[in-house]
Order: structure tokens, then C-alpha cells, then sequence
């Protein structure tokens, strides 16, 4: 019987079993996912990774969080630590990032001011690779680690840049990080306490700005106003990124019917129309959006499913696979995706093909967090104002 210990409780076999999910998602999945380019572009981003990886796993990064984006375009695309063609790719990057876990539970040796960007990417993949792996390790990294998002939580449910507590959280970004480890541990039949959920939840809906009225406006009257979650309580930076990362953290947390997610797809719609054109994306051999755009934007299309995936998906994969650098006698360019926004030089590009490769797979649905669809108990559990 197997028994995991987090946050000083042990949980047994039934407890386990009774976390179980669904066996797949709300609506059903389709031949139009997935196209023979996207699949070919999946294994060329792939196979430069794993050239590129280097002796110590990690890409020549400091940054965990972007050695465990690494490690999970590999997750996404069902390669597993240890076994497989890409076993010792996976296992290497994971090695490198349980290997430098503080004391603390800390998943960062950078700069302390990317204590909790690093520290919230690392422990969601982390959290999405308990059970797949064989490496004893894991599971006490993991449990400092989600210990760490428990005990730095601010007092308005929101984190901070470095990993302390205080009185204010900084902004969306960061919560949005500590949100998605804390619902990968639950996918991975872990628990959480719901009291860290709920003020988490309670923190990105203060992120949601409504136009044409007052964001202390009754929620009725700004129902009739369009809106989106942005960077800042105050209605800074409202951009398609913030939009997506507020949708994830609603849709991961049960909260599906919030008013405020079809307002912010509409954000989200407005720009992949804008920006994902397969055409203009390979004349300019760019991906269509940033990777941190990108990577919420898709897990936003995802998990709200219908409309929303099957019109917002294909031209952004299609986009992805026009932009990726096909050159086969350049094996140290073929197959990647050039960096785009704030990361750049080879960490950016390290960064954007592990994102790209995520995207394109995330029909096979090979995570935890891309198996289930809505789940009445969470629901039922976070489903607090």
C-alpha cells in the first residue's frame, strides 16, 4: 500500500483512491488535434532539446524553472524518466532541479527575486511527474516544496517575488505560478489545504478589472461590462497573458462557471485571430505569441474545451509549426523555435522550443492535469467567494 507524507499528513492507499479523477476530458477529442506536421514538429523541438541538454541536465540553466520546462515538453509528449529514447534526457533535467532544492523546500539558486517564478514552475512539473518516477527522491522534494507555497502565501492570498510572507502579494503572475503547483499536487492524488486554495482563488479574481466602471462595482453591473484579469489589482498591464493565467487558475480550481472566464476568452480569441497566422509565421520564423503568453493561452483553450479549444487551437499550433527552425545540415539550429520576449539569448530559445513542444503536445494528454474534465468534488470544495 502506498502512503505519501505532505504537509505532515499521511495519506493512505483509500485516501488516494478516493482523489481519483475522471478518465479523460468533458468533450472528446478528435483527428483535427493533431496533424502529421505538428507531430513531426513535436520531434524535431524534441531532438534539439536532447542535443542540447548538456552533462548536468539543466541546458546550461540556472534557472530551475526553466530546466523544468524542459523536462516538461518531454512529460507532455509521454516520455517518462528512465525509460524510453528520451528517459535519460528526463531524468537528468529532474536530477539537476531535486539536486539543488534548498533546505527550505526553495526550488531557486538564481537571483532571490525569481525565488517563486522558479520555485512555482519547478514544483508543478514536479508535481505532474509523482508517480511516474522510480527516484525516492521526489517525493520529499515535493513536499518541501508545497510546504514552501503554504508558508509564503501573503496575507491577501497572493506571493511575493522572493519567497517570504507579507502582508500583499505582488501581482497575478506569481500567483498564477504557486496556483498550478499547488493543483498539480492534488492531480498526483496529493493533498492541499483547501484554506490555501480558497485565498489563492479569492486573490486572482482581485486581479479582474472591468471597463466602463468601477472595479468595486457590484458584481452584476460589471457582468455587463467587458473586462479582464491583468498584471496589478489596479487594472495595470492587461495583457493576453494575464487574461490566460486568470482563466487556468479559475478552470484548475473548479471554479468553472465564474462569469469572468468567457470575458477574458474573448481576450484570448481576439488574440490568437490577431497574432496566430500560420503564413506570416513562417516568413518570419517566429512563434505567434511569447512563450509565457503561450503557455497559458494554451492551457486556457484546453481546459475550457468546447468552442474555445477546437477555433483557438489549430491556428496556433499550425503557427508553431511554421515559425520552428527547420535546417538539418545546422543540427545546433534544427528543430527550434527562436526565443521571443523578455527571455532571450539561449535560455529564451531553451524556453520557447520546451513551450512550443508543450503546446503541440497537449492532445495526447499525457499529464495529469490534461486527463480530467470538470470535477464536481473540487469544485464543490474550492466553490468559495
Amino acid at each position: 500500500m502506498r502512503r505519501t507524507l505532505l504537509f505532515g499528513v499521511v495519506l493512505s492507499g483509500a485516501a488516494l483512491a478516493g482523489l481519483a479523477w475522471p478518465a479523460g476530458p468533458a468533450w472528446a477529442e478528435g483527428e483535427w488535434e493533431i496533424t502529421p506536421e505538428s507531430e513531426q514538429a513535436l520531434q524535431r523541438g524534441l531532438e534539439w532539446l536532447a542535443r542540447n541538454q548538456g552533462p548536468q541536465g539543466n541546458w546550461g540553466s540556472d534557472d530551475l524553472g526553466l530546466v523544468s520546462t524542459g523536462a516538461l515538453a518531454f512529460l507532455a509528449a509521454g516520455h517518462l524518466p528512465g525509460r524510453g529514447p528520451y528517459g535519460d534526457t528526463v531524468r537528468k533535467a529532474m536530477s539537476y532541479v531535486m539536486r539543488n532544492a534548498q533546505p527550505s523546500g526553495l526550488l531557486n539558486i538564481a537571483n532571490e527575486r525569481r525565488d517563486m517564478y522558479n520555485h512555482g514552475l519547478s514544483t508543478f512539473v514536479l508535481g505532474q511527474a509523482y508517480g511516474t518516477t522510480e527516484d525516492r527522491r521526489l517525493g520529499p522534494v515535493l513536499d518541501r516544496a508545497l510546504r514552501l507555497i503554504a508558508q509564503t502565501q501573503c496575507g491577501d492570498g497572493g506571493w511575493d517575488y522572493v519567497a517570504r510572507r507579507q502582508h500583499s502579494g505582488h501581482d497575478l503572475s506569481l500567483a498564477v505560478m504557486q496556483a498550478l503547483a499547488l493543483r498539480s499536487a492534488v492531480d498526483s492524488g496529493l493533498e492541499v489545504p483547501p484554506e490555501v486554495v480558497q485565498k489563492a482563488i479569492q486573490s486572482v479574481r482581485e486581479h479582474y478589472s472591468p471597463r466602463g466602471c468601477s472595479r468595486d462595482a457590484d458584481e452584476e453591473v460589471q457582468k455587463k461590462h467587458a473586462g479582464q484579469f491583468t498584471y496589478s489589482k489596479g487594472g495595470g498591464q492587461a495583457t493576453t497573458a494575464m487574461a490566460a493565467a486568470g482563466v487556468v487558475c479559475m478552470q484548475e480550481f473548479g471554479q468553472y462557471g465564474d462569469w469572468r472566464i468567457p470575458k477574458n476568452m474573448e481576450v484570448i480569441g481576439k488574440a490568437i485571430r490577431e497574432h496566430a497566422k500560420p503564413e506570416q509565421a513562417k516568413g518570419r520564423k517566429q512563434a505567434p505569441l511569447d512563450a509565457y503568453t503561450l503557455y497559458y493561452v494554451a492551457q486556457a483553450l484546453y481546459q475550457v474545451g468546447g468552442e474555445d479549444w477546437r477555433q483557438g487551437y489549430p491556428p496556433l499550433r499550425d503557427s508553431l509549426v511554421a515559425s520552428q527552425i527547420e535546417s538539418p545540415d545546422r543540427p545546433e539550429e534544427h528543430g527550434k523555435w527562436r526565443s521571443r520576449g523578455r527571455v532571450s539569448g539561449k535560455p529564451g530559445e531553451l524556453y520557447t522550443t520546451s513551450v512550443a513542444c508543450f503546446v503541440l503536445a497537449i492532445p495526447n494528454r499525457y499529464l495529469p492535469i490534461l486527463q480530467e474534465g470538470k470535477i464536481e468534488r473540487l469544485k464543490d470544495q474550492f466553490n468559495k467567494k
